[in-house]
């Protein structure tokens, strides 16, 4: 019975040619696509899924909400001092480990400055808290200080092998050189984990940041440099830990006098420990160690590969309709032979999986085509495995079963009901199925409104995408190249030296330091007393020297920006601390510069009004207490990061002890100018590696991965548009085969070719546009919402919805006119001559 179902099946295949490639190449395109989306979200929320005890292993993370202002920024960084704090707080925690250190690492090796590719202090033994996979060596490796790891693609980098254990590694760090010993290789970290780092060392932090002038580090509660990582004891319930935070932040977290006031530092921030394995989908993103992703992201694509599916199901389910008048007479002559329904059904469902499993077979084969170039797209890393805990046979196998099931049930139930009399006696053979009809339109609309919507979306992420990057930055990013590290401490007293040095060079046309450079992700803020305000007032604040605004390019709206030539504008007091420097400093007072966003902030009504007015900022007791700042002139708004980012009000104060980035301006061929300035750089910092990229480099390494998503979003929208296009056309197929009789007598009657096309066209675009007015409603909530996540965002008009609904008709159209035409010139001889 069976060896009869599949003769009978694989020959109704062969016989309907064009049925059988649609409903395959549709169905199995849908199944691609739907396989490469579902890996990706798979690996999306796979992150740090590989990690040993990934159940009991916690980022502690802290999120900042101004008390005076709108600003938040919720950081996966804390600073060093939560550690003890933490580890003292609760004995529920079995070990916990510190590392960042907010400072940048440099190899000597040969002699020369080598940057390591992502190097961290770590002030504890790391791997009793994170137990990464090890290559050489064991868990004990970082016990002792002054030890070092390496991950074995660095050890291949810097030594050109991984048999490295014992040897000794020359480090410089805050100006301090010390020698480590390298006691272990681990294995390089997976793409899908939130950490990034290839060389930890394990350093005497006391001691590090004392000789490196800078022990403050150890003590702010206001200092994030770091991360903070707990492992849990077995069976402790992280939710009851995250409800003592409060309590944690009011025993632990000191209070500080600011401006005049005694407040508690965790008065604007909260805490809570987040398990590693939903530190990438978190909300946290900031002091992140990779770029991370958003959770409604990975769920709008598992609801898109969700729609495709359906979508090629409809197209199944359609094209099986459509073909069921023509098998009428075959399950009436079977049920006369004594056929059951039952059997019936279990035929057409068989037949129904068989399709399905050679979509399926299809659809793996072009995955495995597709998959590297989608994996380097998206910069992940994925593969189909067949076997195993991740494998995908056992998900294809249920998936075929499901998708057959589910596109040959209908047809299944609705053609095992015949009535074997009514069929043969009527000669039903070419029959309308009752009732089918409509069940085709509605599935016809449901496709278009998905394909429409999907469209209109893309046109959306699209046009944004393209806004993000044409938006006017507010300063010149063209010919400008950052360089970091030129506030280090080996730099210290020859910076002006350098400065003068890198003018010199041919097409350098100006340079300054910044505390703030193009997308650096650091921020920092204080608070001021404006007077006529009560509260003290958020704001933004980092070092800049005189050269900074003309190199960058950023206008000045009112007064003036700082000038070398008028020593009241510098703020910078020696390093170390000179308290007498300090106090003089305090009585002077300041001039600042202020963006325009700072004008809203401290409640101006325009910039020039700005322009003379003063206020106070707060610095330590012992120098005063408070510092009169007069605001000397208004630059313009600047974007330095992305479009997602909101624009930081921000004073500039002229302090070259707060810059981290040189900003160079020229003129001229790009590698010249890189080549030339890292001689020069190598002439002041042999000690320190050279680390520059030109601006508009970083920002398109910043939009990259958005570009990429937003890329295959548009991709699998237009897949969505092709199976919706090839079910139209296989529909428009076989309703023109079935109406070529009564086509023919209406050309008899004296209808002309056009309308005869324009009848067959209408039939079929009326859906279309029923489909509009169910996609636009939804499409403009959706991307609504998307758009709402960005600071600066185009305007939600009408032309991208018009421009889908337009654009599917224009398609629908053009796949029927070709069937229609084609039937309204045939002969109407040829259907009514046996008549």
């Amino acid at each position: 019975m069976w060896r009869n179902y599949l003769t009978v099946g694989l020959r109704a295949l062969a016989k309907n040619k064009v049925y059988a490639f649609i409903n395959i190449f549709g169905l199995a395109i849908g199944l691609a696509a739907c396989l490469l989306i579902l890996l990706y979200v798979r690996y999306e929320r796979s992150y740090d899924d590989w990690l040993p005890a990934n159940d009991r292993v916690f980022q502690f993370q802290s999120y900042y909400k101004s008390k005076f202002s709108a600003d938040r920024f919720d950081n996966q960084g804390v600073p060093y001092a939560t550690k003890a704090a933490i580890l003292k707080h609760f004995p529920q925690i079995e070990s916990a480990t510190y590392f960042g250190g907010g400072t940048s690492i440099t190899v000597i090796k040969d002699g020369r400055a080598v940057s390591p590719d992502d190097a961290r202090l770590v002030d504890s033994p790391f791997f009793d808290t994170v137990p990464l996979p090890m290559a050489r060596g064991n868990h004990q490796a970082l016990v002792r200080p002054g030890s070092a790891v390496l991950s074995e693609s660095e050890a291949v980098r810097l030594f050109g092998t991984t048999d490295i254990v014992g040897k000794p590694l020359t480090i410089e760090t805050m100006g301090v050189k010390a020698d480590y010993r390298i006691t272990g290789i681990f294995k390089d970290i997976p793409k899908n984990s939130h950490m990034a780092f290839n060389l930890l060392l394990r350093a005497d932090f006391p001691s590090l940041y004392e000789q490196g002038g800078n022990p403050r580090f150890l003590t702010e509660w206001g200092w994030t440099g770091g991360w903070v990582y707990v492992k849990l004891r077995p069976g402790v319930d992280v939710a009851d830990l995250n409800r003592q935070m409060l309590a944690w932040e009011k025993a632990n977290i000191p209070y500080e006098v600011d401006n005049g006031r005694r407040s508690n530092i965790g008065d604007d921030r909260d805490y809570a420990l987040v398990n590693v394995r939903d530190v990438h989908l978190g909300h946290a993103q900031g002091s992140a160690m990779t770029a991370g992703n958003e959770a409604s992201s990975i769920t709008t694509f598992a609801v898109i590969a969700v729609l495709i599916l359906v979508m090629a199901c409809m197209n199944f389910t359609n094209l099986a309709t459509a073909r069921a008048s023509q098998r009428a007479r075959e399950v009436a002559l079977r049920k006369v032979l004594g056929a059951t329904r039952g059997q019936l059904i279990g035929q057409f469902l068989a037949e129904s999986i068989l399709l399905a499993a050679l979509s399926m077979v299809v659809a793996l084969a072009v995955a495995e085509l597709v998959l590297p170039w989608f994996a380097t797209f998206l910069d992940a890393d994925l593969r189909i495995r067949y076997f195993g805990a991740d494998g995908v046979l056992l998900p294809v196998i249920l998936l075929v079963a499901l998708v057959g099931a589910a596109g040959g049930a209908y047809p299944a139930f609705y053609l095992s009901r015949f009535q074997p009399s009514q069929v043969l006696k009527a000669n039903k053979s070419a029959s309308e199925a009752e009732g089918s009809g409509r069940l085709r339109s509605g599935l016809v609309v449901v496709q278009f409104a998905v394909s429409i919507g999907l469209m209109a979306c893309t046109a959306v992420v699209f046009a944004q995408s393209m806004y993000a990057r044409s938006l006017d930055p507010g300063y010149n990013r063209e010919g400008l190249i950052q360089l970091y590290g030129v506030g280090s401490k080996p730099l210290r007293g020859r910076e002006d030296a350098l400065i003068r040095e890198v003018q010199a060079l041919p097409g350098v046309q100006s340079v300054g330091r910044t505390g703030i450079g193009v997308n650096t992700g650091n921020t920092s803020n204080t608070t001021v007393i404006v007077p006529g305000h009560e509260e003290p007032i958020s704001i933004g604040i980092y070092g800049i020297d005189a050269g900074y605004f003309p190199t960058m390019g950023i206008r000045t709206v009112a007064g003036r920006v700082y000038d070398r030539n008028r020593p009241a504008d510098d703020m910078t007091t020696p390093v170390p601390e000179d308290p007498a420097a300090e106090r003089a400093l305090a009585v002077r007072g300041g001039n600042v510069v202020i963006n325009e966003a700072g004008v809203k902030r401290l409640g101006f009504a325009s910039p020039q009004e700005a322009i003379g007015k003063t206020f106070q900022f707060g610095i330590k007791d012992e120098y005063g207490g408070a510092m009169t700042l007069t605001i000397i002139g208004v630059v313009a708004d600047s974007r330095f990061r992305t479009v997602r980012t909101p624009i930081e009000p921000i004073m500039f104060l002229h302090d070259t002890n707060s810059v981290f980035w040189m900003e160079v301006r020229y003129k001229g061929n790009p590698a010249t100018t890189m080549t030339a300035l890292e001689g020069v750089w190598r002439k002041f910092g042999s000690e320190l590696p050279f680390d520059a990229e030109e601006a508009d480099a970083i920002m398109a390494r910043t939009y990259k991965r958005i570009d990429a998503r937003a890329q295959i979003f548009g991709v699998f929208a237009l897949l969505a548009v092709v199976i919706g296009c090839l079910g139209l056309f296989g529909l428009a197929a076989f309703t023109a085969e079935r109406r070529t009789r009564e086509i023919g007598i209406r050309k008899v009657l004296g209808a002309r070719t056009w309308d005869i096309v324009r009848l067959l066209v209408w039939q079929f675009t009326r859906p279309v546009v029923i489909a509009n007015l169910i996609a636009w409603p939804v499409a403009w909530w959706a991307m609504r919402d998307w758009l709402n996540q960005y600071d600066a965002r185009i305007a939600l008009g009408p032309t991208p919805f018009l421009l889908a609904g337009g654009l599917a008709l224009v398609i629908a159209i053009a796949t029927i006119s070709a069937h229609a035409f084609r039937v309204a010139r045939t002969n109407p001889v040829h259907a009514l001559r046996y008549e």
